[in-house]
Formats: structure tokens, sequence, C-alpha cells
């Protein structure tokens, strides 16, 4: 997209934003676990074509980034709504008292994988144990545990991965972690080659991811606002993926310019490829589904591998209203 044409979506957004203020919407902040990417894009697509506002929202998106912990944002009541990286995180705050509730799972696979470099033993997913693991802390203290209990991985292989492949590209036998929506295309444009891709979510990983959360008192004094909220994401990761996403690109774009429009190409052919939004449940559910029993399996498994406490009631976490009304089946997938 060329420079006028994102400044003419920007500006779309912003006369979007003042028209919100005139009919006197509920302003809605929700908070990003990272920075603006594909991996949010259905909550930029729906304040992008308008969706939140037919739905009487003027949502506002706030960034995340390596430096920042937006989840303390809601717990502390300074946002309506967070977008989650997994279910371990809603563990951890029942397991603190913390009165957040996850609503919605926006992913039905987490996109998190590790990467081999082919044709050097690391071809199959049971080789990858044996190999130098570059891990970034978040997955050390949650996933790894999880892969050392279930396929023997050892920390003492684990090396730094600080959001930089030069090492990975630079060491043959080793492996990097990474989503399947972005580094497998920043490893084939440095590197020069198709690295092996390993979706965790298919070696049972079962986790959902970009979740929905918010705080207990909202849900309480407001139901109306987060079904709303709920129903309109939905939409809007529906016209994200099968839609014109142009605006919703441009406004990423906007907020993280070291994106371009290859990586965002790239990260939306994955989700489709993958399923990583509309699979599983959200195909007869639609987009958002969760499943009781599958938290519970995983949480189980995670509590087995150390990762989450025990004993958690985890009726306090999830709410279940708010989404499997078919919203977002998309026509395609109905069976």
């Amino acid at each position: 997209m060329t420079r006028l044409a994102t400044t003419l979506c920007a500006l779309l957004l912003l006369c979007l934003q003042a028209r919100a203020l005139d009919r006197g919407l509920d302003k809605v902040t929700i908070a990003a676990n990272w920075l603006a990417e594909a991996e949010q894009g259905g909550f930029y697509q729906a304040v992008a074509d308008g969706t939140y506002e037919r739905y009487g929202l003027d949502v506002t998106i706030l960034p995340g980034g390596p430096q920042k912990n937006n989840r303390l944002l809601l717990a502390a009541g300074k946002v309506d709504f967070y977008m989650g990286d997994n279910l371990i995180g809603q563990f951890a705050a029942l397991h603190e008292h913390v009165p957040i509730v996850t609503v919605a799972a926006m992913m039905q696979k987490d996109p998190l994988v590790l990467m081999s470099h082919p044709g050097v033993g690391l071809d199959r997913f049971e080789d990858l144990a044996k190999a130098r693991a570059f891990v970034g802390l978040a997955t050390l203290t949650t996933v790894w545990p999880w892969l050392e209990k279930t396929f023997g991985f050892s920390r003492e292989k684990v090396a730094s991965y600080n959001f930089n492949s030069a090492p990975f590209l630079a060491d043959k036998n080793s492996i990097q972690q990474g989503y399947v929506t972005s580094e497998p295309f920043a490893i084939e444009r440095e590197g020069g080659f198709k690295p092996n891709v390993f979706l965790l979510a298919d070696h049972g990983y079962d986790t959902y991811a970009t979740t929905i959360e918010t705080r207990r008192d909202l849900i309480d004094n407001n139901a109306g606002l987060v079904q709303r909220f709920v129903d309109a994401s939905i939409l809007g990761w529906q016209n994200y993926l099968y839609g014109d996403n142009s605006a919703a690109n441009a406004a990423i774009r906007n907020q993280n310019p070291d994106i371009d429009d290859a990586q965002l190409a790239f990260s939306v052919e994955q989700m489709r490829v993958y399923g990583i939004v509309d699979s599983g449940d959200a195909r007869k559910f639609g987009i958002g589904a969760m499943n009781r029993r599958r938290i519970d399996r995983f949480y189980g498994t995670m509590a087995a591998a150390g990762v989450a406490p025990a004993d958690i009631d985890l009726s306090r976490g999830f709410e279940f209203n708010f989404v499997n009304k078919g919203v977002g089946v998309v026509p395609a997938l109905k069976h």
C-alpha cells in the first residue's frame, strides 16, 4: 500500500473515532499483549470497518510491547479488556486471586512453533530435544517444563532468544521458538531457506490463544457491553481473515512501522492454512468458541508439568455465556 493510502486509512480511523464521540457510543479500551501485528488483526479490523461502531462501541486498542505489562492495566481497572496470550496467564490470575475472567478465545490454536534447519538430523519433532534451543523467557517458564516432562527436552540446552534469529541462522544444529505466522517468514527472508516448522498445538500443547479477558465487575455490572464487544470482535476476525483487511493492515502498520505488507500477508495466510482462528469448535460454534472440557484437560496437563498451580477453581476464571452462539462461523467451513 502507498504512503498516501496508508495516510488516508489513518484519517478514516480518526473520522470514525470522532463520529463515535458525536453518537455517544460506549468508550472501550482493549490492551494488546504485544506490538501491533496480524495476530491482533481482527480487533483492528472491527475498528477500521466500523463493526465496533455498529455495535455501539468506540474502541481504542492500546499496543503492548517488550517493556510493557498491559495485563496489569486490566487488573487495575485502567482498561476494559486484554488480549490474553494463552490460558496459562488465566491460571496464574486465579492462583493470585486476581478477578480476571476469560470470555472468548479468538485463536483455537496457539501459533507457537519450534523451527529447525532442514537436512541436519532435525527433521522430526522427536529429534528436536537433542538440539541447542533458542527460547524466550516466557516460553522457558511456561511451555518448556511441559516439553521436558512430555518429550525429554532439557533446560541445559536452552540459550536465550531475544527476538533476534541470527544465532539460530548461524548454528545449523539448533532450534528456535517462534510463531507460525511470523518467524518462518523472517527466517526464509534472512536465511534464504525454509525452516522445518513444528506447531506445538499439533503435539499436545492444547491451549487457546489471543483470548479476550475482562474483569469480574464488568461482567456483573454490564454484561451487555461485554457481549457486544465479544460479538463485534468475532466479526472483526472473520472479516480480517476473509474480507478486505487493507484498512486494518494500514492501522497495524501505523502502530508498528516495522511490519510490511509481505509479512502481514504471510501471517494472514498462515492463520488460514493452519486453522489458527477457525478450526475445531469454531467451525461449528463460531470464532471465539471455548470448550470447558478442553480447558480442564489443558489445566491438568500444565499442573502435572508444574506450570500451573494445583487445586485452582477454574469456574471463577471462565465465562462461556458470551461465545458458542454461532457468531463468526465462516460459510465455507459450515458442516
